[in-house]
């Protein structure tokens, strides 16, 4: 089920669950982030719990998909940053391209009601 609430996508854990790992890798496509940054963009657009999106970012570095570095900051401590590898972005488009398949013929299906 998917509802709006405050202009958050609120959807079923069964469907976020695939979707999640290919919203990580397009906001780093566009530029290194850190963790935070990460979970409260995404958070701001989907309804996800707290923790989310550091276990995605672990298997994606895991993978090969990612990598990090850390960054120091004005008056804080370092942060790590991650960003897409070749390989990462290698992964995005192919996966981003299947999404996007997937997608429009779901929805075809669902318009054909």
């Amino acid at each position: 089920m998917i509802k709006l609430i405050e202009g958050r996508m609120l959807v079923s854990a069964q469907y976020k669950k695939g979707v999640l790992e290919l919203c990580v890798m397009a906001l780093l496509k566009k530029r290194d982030c850190y963790g935070y940054e990460i979970s409260e963009y995404l958070s701001g657009h989907i309804d996800i719990a707290d923790g989310t999106v550091y276990p995605i970012l672990r298997k994606l570095k895991a993978d090969g998909l990612l990598s990090t570095y850390l960054q120091e900051e004005s008056g804080g401590p370092p942060r790590k940053y991650y960003s897409l590898t070749g390989l990462g972005r290698e992964t995005y488009e192919r996966d981003r391209r299947e999404y996007l398949v997937f997608a429009k013929a779901v929805d075809t299906i669902l318009k054909e009601d």
